[in-house]
């Protein structure tokens, strides 16, 4: 092949390098931007994706050995804000492209199908057998278009190539089909019932579907925002337009799909980490192709290709799960917005408890501000009430009056649930003689006792080991110290013996199906006390729990980040808005030891209507975010000189280079400062101006060149939501 019957392509793979590289293909390979190919890096065969056209370097270059697909995996618009991610989030442009994908895809399996099509008539053989005769029927059938060998009948490779030699008939290759069913054609549903607020709601929404645009749906908890939902993914679908949803559970998408199914013609795709390979996989086909109009899915989803869209969906928006972090660190809420703008459709964000940026948009007029202040079919809110634990003869981790109160829900013939953020028995053992703690090895943390499997578990590396049987260091017992979720559900079977219980966190859920199982079960009444951690906050309709009890509300209420009155706000109200949500009305214990917590006592008595507002307050007088833009730059290494020498380092040149006043704050050492035997550093900026920021950081990735610098990572993280 000569030099001009070259064409010359920058790739990227995967992994930690900003950079592309160029490989050429014969004039005749037909490769476009999104497309994967197959390329000998180094000494290795790898997957890589097209981004763009090159000119020819001045080197010599390898040749891309063979496409992997004959279409881009992404229509234009998606590819670009994939790449539009890459770059806001100071991210590798390959690692991006290739997180967002599949697994399957990931691992090479190509989406080229082998098709048949018929070439020549008139070279067709006069005789043919019944087989042969229905195959070349079915091509003549398809006129030009190509089929695939799977939609043909069934033929022997020999008679297909006596056709193929006869020149009656040619092997193409083609995209890979999907498979996803066509709507269903069933009787209408009945309409459904829209209060006034609700009904304002959709209409505001629906006099702006062919334009962008940002809705914050404002409903207290049990207000009905999913009807709303409904009512305008039905209008969407009618128009022929895809829906993509997102929930920020796994455990959310039973409740929500069947709500759905029962509503509307269009089984779902669904995408998320739970899935098998092959099912994500068809499920992010179908969405690409435009076989499947209604997309639901977790924060991974905010990236599926999407053929012809007209509306976005993002339930609970504050919620921190759609914030990825650690690698590509993007938040799914903020690309959406970013897509939807790319389409030209709108984006409704729902939650009771918006979060403070959010929030701000909505009091700024930026976003429009639709509120449901009231909820859906006339249900009460809860009654909240503090019990203060101090001086209190405690069973447990639970006072004497919630006890009595479980007593009278459970033989009243309602639903009890306690919200305890800390799964385990307890988070540490220790022995009273000598202090001894049972720390884990790699971290500065205790380990947690798991009596149920007899294991001291790390829940930020993951280590774990059997419990010693004694103090190591003196030879006394050791005591469980704290309370976990496996130990609060002993003390209620221990208490209340003969109601079903169920537990609701990642240890008890772990197996496949059973959360499924779980959350029927809790529906159907057949569980009457619920025990759990966040999975329990998450937007979960459970109309026969009348009292919801949060056994530890201390645990949020001091975090030395400045996200921690906002997420402490934001989990109370939510885990409140699970009672009384139907005829029954619900009750909110609250234990503390702080009954004066001016946050604890505003959340009480006023709702997150006035606490976020006055939170908004307080983070403008201090200038810090939704009012001004951060990044936190991390490093970790085995060396805790090597990692924070690198920070020093960096700092100082940022501060020589900064051309618009940005506060350099560190580094420091991170909350947790040692995780996974690795030493962790941080750095955090603020700006007044976005703009500034990202230009600094974009010249530090210039001037590192690479995520990984010599047995050291380091990462950015845009507009964090943990400083821990």
């Amino acid at each position: 092949m000569t030099l001009q019957q070259r064409n010359y392509w920058s790739v990227v793979l995967a992994g930690p390098f900003f950079r592309a590289f160029t490989y050429h293909a014969d004039n005749d390979l037909a490769l476009q931007p999104g497309m994967r190919v197959r390329v000998e890096f180094g000494k290795k065969t790898r997957t890589a994706v097209v981004v763009d056209a090159a000119s020819q370097p001045e080197g010599e270059t390898k040749p891309i050995i063979e496409p992997l697909d004959l279409v881009p995996l992404w229509p234009e618009r998606d590819f670009a804000a994939l790449r539009w991610a890459a770059d806001y989030y100071h991210y590798p442009l390959g690692a991006v492209l290739f997180s967002s994908m599949p697994a399957a895809l990931r691992n090479r399996r190509a989406l080229i199908s082998e098709g048949w099509c018929l070439t020549n008539p008139d070279c067709v053989p006069e005789r043919l057998g019944a087989k042969q005769k229905a195959f070349v029927d079915a091509l003549k059938r398809s006129g030009s278009n190509p089929v695939v060998r799977e939609a043909l009948p069934a033929l022997t490779t020999a008679s297909r190539k006596r056709l193929e030699q006869a020149g009656a008939i040619s092997r193409i290759n083609v995209p890979t089909p999907g498979l996803w069913p066509k709507p269903k054609q069933t009787s209408s549903p009945s309409a459904i019932t829209l209060n006034d607020e609700q009904q304002q709601a959709v209409t505001a929404v629906k006099q702006h579907l062919d334009q962008f645009g940002v809705w914050l749906l404002e409903g207290i908890t049990g207000s009905g925002k999913t009807v709303v939902y409904l009512d305008l993914i039905e209008q969407v679908l009618a128009a022929g337009k895809q829906v993509l949803v997102l929930v920020p559970e796994i455990a959310l998408t039973p409740q929500l799909l069947s709500r759905f199914a029962n509503r509307l013609q269009h089984k779902p795709a669904v995408l998320h980490s739970g899935l098998a390979d092959g099912a994500r996989l068809e499920a992010w086909l179908a969405a690409g192709s435009n076989e499947a109009k209604l997309i639901v899915g977790t924060r991974s989803a905010a990236f599926v290709p999407l053929a012809n869209p007209g509306l976005m969906v993002v339930d609970e928006e504050h919620d921190s799960s759609f914030k990825q972090q650690e690698g590509f660190m993007y938040h799914a809420r903020d690309v959406l917005i970013y897509r939807a703008k790319q389409y030209q459709i709108p984006i409704v964000l729902g939650s009771a408890t918006p979060s403070l940026e959010t929030l701000r948009h909505a009091l700024s007029g930026r976003y429009g501000h639709l509120e449901l202040s009231h909820r859906y079919l006339q249900a009460k809110l809860p009654k909240m009430q503090l019990i203060d634990q101090k001086k209190q003869p405690m069973q447990g981790g639970l006072s004497p009056a919630l006890l009595k109160a479980i007593e009278q829900n459970l033989l009243q013939g309602g639903q009890v649930m306690l919200y305890l953020n800390r799964r385990g028995f307890a988070p540490s053992l220790l022995c009273h003689s000598c202090g001894y703690v049972a720390q884990c090895p790699h971290c500065d943390a205790c380990m947690t006792l798991h009596r149920k499997i007899h294991r001291l578990r790390c829940h930020h590396c993951g280590h774990e080991k059997q419990p010693p049987q004694a103090c190591p260091n003196c030879g006394a017992p050791l005591q469980a110290q704290g309370l976990g979720t496996e130990q609060l559900e002993d003390v209620l079977r221990s208490h209340f013996p003969g109601f079903p219980m169920a537990r609701l966190d990642r240890d008890a859920t772990a197996r496949r199906g059973t959360l499924e199982n779980t959350l029927a079960a809790i529906a159907n009444g057949s569980v009457r006390i619920i025990v759990g951690t966040q999975m329990l906050v998450k937007g979960h309709d459970f109309p026969d729990v009348t009292l919801v009890a949060v056994v530890d509300a201390d645990q949020g209420l001091f975090v030395a980040d400045f996200h921690g009155p906002e997420r402490f706000a934001q989990n109370l109200i939510q885990v409140a808005g699970r009672a009384g949500r139907a005829e029954r009305p619900g009750t909110v214990l609250v234990q503390t030891y702080h009954p004066d917590h001016p946050v604890l006592n505003q959340l009480i008595n006023q709702g997150y209507h006035a606490v976020g507002r006055e939170l908004l307050k307080q983070r403008c007088d201090a200038q810090m975010p939704p009012y001004t833009h951060a990044a936190l730059i991390r490093a970790d290494a085995c060396d805790t000189h090597q990692a924070r020498s690198f920070l020093q380092e960096q700092a100082g040149w940022l501060r020589q280079h900064q051309q618009t006043a940005v506060d350099i704050l560190g580094p420091v050492t991170a909350p947790l400062a040692r995780r996974a035997g690795r030493y962790r550093y941080q750095l955090l900026l603020i700006s007044q101006l976005r703009g500034p920021l990202h230009g600094l950081l974009k010249a530090l990735d210039d001037k590192v060149g690479s995520r990984r610098v010599r047995g050291l990572r380091w990462s950015i993280d845009i507009d964090p939501m943990d400083l821990s």
